[in-house]
């Protein structure tokens, strides 16, 4: 599932407050965003099309409920950018965030704390 900015804007909404009205959600978005109530059903119906959302009527009013986890959603978009800017492959991503982006000392040691830890539970699993 490939989530649009403003998609993403209306997820995080979701899922600090679900489940949510229109209204509601409107009320959760960040600062500065400044959408009309039909924008944001607009954007619902369209994640409602991706199976992202659900909608149910309460009393005439629509409801909706997140149908995906942010952990699903962020894999998702983790593949979708993977896939797009590094043809699917680890090495070059890798290689761009520790030569290109210039991890800091203190992120290159977190980087590796993480490794280390996975490392240890993969050994631990066996």
């Amino acid at each position: 599932m490939k989530l649009s900015e403003a998609e993403w804007q209306i997820m995080k909404a979701l899922w600090r407050c679900q489940p949510a009205t229109v209204r509601d959600l409107i009320g959760h978005l960040p600062p500065g965003v400044d959408w009309a109530y039909t924008t944001v059903k607009t954007m619902l119906t369209r994640l409602e099309t991706k199976r992202a959302v659900s909608e149910r009527k309460s009393k005439n009013v629509s409801v909706y409920e997140a149908l995906v986890s942010p952990q699903t959603a962020q894999g998702s978009a983790w593949s979708n950018f993977l896939n797009q800017a590094f043809d699917g492959a680890m090495e070059p991503l890798l290689h761009f965030l520790v030569r290109e982006r210039k991890l800091t000392k203190k992120q290159r040691r977190q980087l590796a704390q993480l490794l280390e830890e996975e490392e240890r539970r993969e050994e631990e699993g066996r």
